[in-house]
């Protein structure tokens, strides 16, 4: 039965798609078998995993699969050991579906049942297929984070240096309380990563003690700074990626203690 972890903040330019596909690879790398979801309708976790335009799956994405029913025919083997659930674009209209019934070619599918559980139920189809299943989420705290929060057993809080990143991560803490008392998954924070550290900057050091103070025994040890290798690891991906060990030095550290946490639980 796949572990199911949700990547999550509602403030944008936290490294979530960055993380979420370096999570998915480091963990097929090591042997697991991952399904990397993306609930994002921006696809950048789609097109970091599959080198390919995220409007390449307009019609065989994640959005189909949940309105469908049917999540094996949408997923997309993209490596050894990793398989994705892709976004595009229409994933927006996934709220307008659920009230509506309404679909963004117009169709009639009506829903029924808990809105927030809908990825939940789709993704139990393939659970036993997987040993991980990764899921990254949109900046805003919407239907599709909510899908993915109670699809989960844990969170990863991606803590970007700033102060309206530590203002918005009360809020996200609650979204997560909501969906253990209302999914399935007894959803719980596995831990809080501080992101795009800036060194140069003696504010982001501040929020860095700040949220460490706040929560004391959730953030990582692992501190991700600002690298140029990671921010062009959306250009180059994983594969002949002539800086990828650089890419991956510090999530490296952050994957290890992940694990850790995950097989102490």
């Amino acid at each position: 039965m796949a572990i199911t972890i949700t990547m999550g903040i509602q403030k944008g330019g936290c490294g979530k798609s960055t993380t979420t596909g370096i999570l998915s690879y480091l963990l097929s790398q090591d042997s697991y078998k991952v399904l990397a979801v993306d609930m994002d309708s921006q696809g950048n976790l789609t097109e970091l995993l599959s080198k390919q335009p995220s409007n390449e799956f307009i019609g065989k994405s994640v959005l189909e699969a949940m309105q469908q029913g049917d999540v094996k025919e949408y997923i997309v083997p993209v490596a050894e050991n990793l398989d994705l659930l892709p976004a595009n674009n229409f994933l927006a209209t996934f709220p307008r579906w659920i009230y509506t019934g309404k679909t963004y070619r117009g169709e009639t599918v009506p829903f029924r049942g808990n809105p927030s559980l809908i990825l939940d139920s789709t993704l139990d189809q393939v659970r036993d297929e997987y040993d991980f299943i990764v899921i990254d989420t949109p900046p805003s705290l919407s239907e599709q984070t909510t899908n993915a929060l109670c699809a989960s057993e844990y969170v990863v809080v991606l803590f970007e240096c700033s102060n309206w990143c530590y203002s918005a991560i009360p809020n996200f803490m609650d979204s997560v309380n909501g969906a253990r008392e209302f999914g399935k998954r007894g959803t719980k924070v596995i831990g809080i990563l501080r992101t795009m550290n800036d060194v140069r900057r003696s504010d982001a050091k501040a929020f860095n003690e700040m949220i460490e103070e706040d929560y004391p025994n959730e953030v990582f040890k692992t501190i991700i700074t600002r690298k140029a290798p990671i921010g062009r690891l959306s250009l180059y991906g994983f594969d002949q990626n002539a800086e990828l060990k650089q890419a991956l030095e510090q999530y490296e550290s952050f994957y290890k203690e992940l694990i850790q946490r995950v097989k102490g639980e």
